[in-house]
């Protein structure tokens, strides 16, 4: 497994945006027969070369939905109420009705070792991250393509299917 460069990573990522996005949209509109299937096989492949330790940029620079379970468990986790918990640590965006993190960094990552203070009861939108498998790949288009920018591990997964696409084996 390879260190990830973060400023590389940006680089590359603010360099494939166009393309990766075009791509994305087309395979959105016409999904090969086997999507599902190269998809998984992606998604197993780059786990072997993206170490998450390494990067947590996704916690540097995302914010995930807190649930009212979240919430809860959270809370209860670090002895406050949900609303103490929400009062310090949470802003409700109206827009989409979300409660997400007032700042980033997460408050609850530790910048030295890129781990998380709250991992046994993380929010499931960080425990879920970053959702290559969780829905069909054509039912959740619109994650990759937000997060083929924030993600190393979405970014080279979108690479590997680019040359699954391009090697006609669909």
């Amino acid at each position: 497994m390879q260190q990830i460069s973060l400023r590389s990573f940006r680089f590359k990522a603010r360099h494939n945006k166009r393309r990766f996005r075009r791509f994305l949209t087309v395979l959105e509109r016409n999904a090969p027969r086997k999507l599902r299937v190269a998809t998984l096989a992606a998604d197993k492949a780059v786990w072997q070369e993206v170490d998450c330790l390494s990067c947590a940029n996704c916690c540097k620079t995302m914010s995930p939905t807190y649930t009212a379970t979240d919430i809860k468990r959270i809370a209860s986790h670090l002895q406050m109420s949900p609303q103490e918990f929400k009062d310090k640590w949470l802003v409700f965006e109206k827009t989409d009705g979300d409660w997400i993190n007032k700042s980033l960094p997460c408050q609850f990552l530790d910048l030295s070792t890129n781990k998380c203070g709250i991992y046994d009861v993380r929010p499931a939108d960080c425990a879920g991250f970053p959702h290559h498998t969780k829905r069909k790949m054509i039912d959740y288009m619109h994650v990759y393509k937000q997060n083929v920018e924030h993600c190393p591990a979405t970014f080279r997964m979108v690479e590997r299917m680019m040359e699954w696409a391009e090697q006609g084996t669909h």
